[in-house]
C-alpha cells in the first residue's frame, strides 16, 4: 500500500486539526478605506501577517456600513494567538485605535470538521452541482 494512501492522508489531516485549536477574533471602529483600497494599503501588513509564528490563515473583514474592520485569525495553539494578539493591540494602541474588540477561543474540531470548516489551512470548495 502507498504511503499517500487515502487512509493515511485523512489520519494526518485529523492529526493536524488536533493541533489546531484556537481562533482569534479581533474588530475595530475603522473608517476606510474599504474594498480595493484597503487591499491597496493593508497589502504589505498582510504579507507581513502571514509569516506571524503559527499562524495557519486570517480572513479579513470590513463592513463599511457600520464603519468596522478586523479579521478571524487561526492559531495553531493558544500561547501562539496570545502572543499574536498582545504584539497586535500593542500595534494598534500605538497607532491611537483604543476601541479594539478581541477575543481568544477554542475550536470544537470535531463539529467544525462535519461544518466544512477550514481547519488545516486549506479550504475545498465544493460545487453544489
Amino acid at each position: 500500500m502507498s504511503a499517500y494512501s487515502l487512509d493515511n492522508v485523512k489520519k494526518q489531516q485529523r492529526s493536524l486539526r488536533i493541533i489546531m485549536t484556537t481562533l482569534v477574533h479581533i474588530d475595530y471602529p475603522f473608517k476606510g478605506p474599504f474594498g480595493p483600497a484597503l487591499t491597496e494599503k493593508f497589502k504589505s501588513l498582510a504579507e507581513e501577517t502571514s509569516n506571524e509564528p503559527g499562524l495557519l490563515w486570517k480572513i479579513w473583514t470590513e463592513n463599511p456600513q457600520q464603519e468596522e474592520a478586523g479579521g478571524v485569525y487561526l492559531f495553531q495553539n493558544e500561547s501562539q494567538a496570545q502572543k499574536y494578539l498582545e504584539k497586535y493591540l500593542g500595534k494598534m494602541i500605538s497607532n491611537g485605535i483604543t476601541e479594539v474588540r478581541a477575543r481568544i477561543v477554542k475550536v470544537h474540531s470535531e463539529l467544525s470538521d462535519i461544518t466544512n470548516a477550514p481547519l488545516s489551512g486549506q479550504t475545498t470548495i465544493q460545487s453544489s452541482q
